[in-house]
């Protein structure tokens, strides 16, 4: 499933010129403005090398801002730029087709199961989770 799902969002992202990676960064950006490049490598699950040079990337593209010297301590805050936002937008747009699609089979009494499912399913990974 993960894998057939993951096929699915780069074929979508493909066009726009972003890999999923490049979307999740975004898309944790959008939600939470100012992560650092760790807390963004840990929410895309990479590295933080290889955070390190999509932002980069994604700086030098006018996607995100980072200010040249860090306010406090070493963290570089990143931010969206109007232009990050608004691919951001068509991303979303790009993988909310997937979903539909990914949906289309289901029953409305289906999808409502499947999210409750998964919701106890990440309440009980949070559950057990000891902070280790």
């Amino acid at each position: 499933m993960s894998v057939a799902l993951r096929i699915a969002m780069e074929e979508v992202l493909r066009p726009l010129g972003m890999s999923m990676t490049h979307y999740a960064c975004l898309e944790l950006l959008a939600q939470r403005p100012g992560l650092s490049n760790s807390e963004l490598a840990r929410g895309a699950f990479v590295t933080r090398q290889s955070m390190n040079v999509l932002l980069q990337n994604l700086e030098r593209e006018g996607y995100v801002t980072r200010p040249a010297e860090a306010p406090v301590g070493k963290v570089l805050p990143t931010r969206l730029t109007p232009l990050g936002r608004r691919s951001l937008e068509k991303a979303t747009v790009a993988v909310r087709s997937v979903q539909v699609r990914m949906l289309a089979g289901t029953t409305e009494t289906e999808q409502l199961d499947a999210f409750r499912i998964l919701q106890s399913m990440i309440h009980s990974l949070r559950d057990g989770y000891d902070g280790a």
